[in-house]
């Protein structure tokens, strides 16, 4: 491929397509890196002594006198760009399966972790009253890391590798933390409003689907084709909606939490970015509390 001088820009009404950010490549640009000559957008342009760099020249060592976080390449939503763009995820994965056979040695624990609204609870002798309307706020989180069954566990685990390790990838390891989290404490929340009390929940499901909300937003925004992650998204709703024993408030919590988080996450301007973002965060977080509070306050 030949090299475009920087600076230089298609004639107007040449017919010659503008090249496009080799790290966005939903934007077109007539600037180029001065040392590798790919182009890059303004978001990825990085002050030289001569002209402009690109993120990867910069980490490889340009001497351009910035501090080296102004240097740092960026992800599409802002965040660091890791080594190990998997290393929340693959923690996750691991602490999920450390409670599942935490509660295999130990299945009593299921009981205390499982996510309850108000339920009446006989043993041990005299008995006692259970539940997140107790004041057992926990269950709301310790809910979200809880299998009993390999099958579960294994469908969720899977779904949390393929789509956690791409979400990481493209918004860093925070914003993508606070996406799980989230997504599936706004799952623990709407299946605390809607199932019966003493109904029992579990699971990563709900997280999980907002890793699926956030991974069709994060695929629209790229411009890639959506058809395959949105069939695999409708079979999983007509499995949530026809299976029994299946606690589908989760799902649709966590996918809603999940696409409004996303949304502030990957269209957020760059000149308000954080902002937007904890904003997302917090919009989310705020609608999940006053649900746990106004269902609180009627169970008791």
């Amino acid at each position: 491929m030949d090299q475009q001088p920087p600076g230089d820009r298609a004639a107007a009404g040449s017919g010659v397509p503008m090249p496009t950010c080799y790290r966005h490549p939903d934007r077109e640009t007539g600037i180029s890196c001065t040392r590798c000559g790919r182009p890059i957008c303004p978001e990825c342009m990085v002050s030289a002594s001569v002209g402009f760099q690109c993120p990867d020249c910069v980490r490889q060592g340009s001497g351009t006198g910035h501090h080296p976080a102004a240097s740092r390449p960026r992800t599409l939503a802002g965040g660091s760009v890791a080594a190990d763009p998997r290393l929340v995820t693959k923690i996750l994965v691991g602490i999920n399966l450390a409670v599942f056979l935490l509660v295999s040695v130990r299945p009593a624990l299921v009981g205390d972790l499982t996510l309850l609204g108000l339920a009446w609870d006989p043993s041990p002798p005299p008995g006692s009253v259970e539940g997140v309307a107790e004041g057992q706020w926990y269950r709301l989180v310790t809910s979200m890391f809880l299998h009993q069954e390999v099958v579960h566990i294994g469908f969720n685990m899977l779904g949390l590798w393929w789509l956690g390790g791409q979400l990481e990838a493209a918004l860093g390891r925070s914003r993508y933390l606070a996406l799980y989290l989230l997504s599936g404490l706004a799952g623990s929340a709407l299946t605390y409003l809607i199932a019966a009390p003493n109904q029992g929940s579990l699971g990563a499901s709900g997280a999980v689907y907002g890793l699926f909300g956030a991974t069709a937003v994060l695929m629209r925004r790229m411009n890639y084709d959506m058809r395959p992650v949105l069939v695999l998204l409708a079979i999983n709703m007509v499995f949530t909606f026809t299976w029994g024993g299946i606690a589908w408030e989760a799902h649709v919590g966590g996918l809603i939490a999940g696409v409004v988080i996303a949304i502030g996450m990957v269209h957020a301007p760059s000149e308000r970015r954080t902002a937007v973002q904890v904003g997302a965060c917090a919009l989310v977080l705020l609608a999940s509390i006053g649900i746990i509070v106004a269902r609180t306050m009627s169970l008791t």
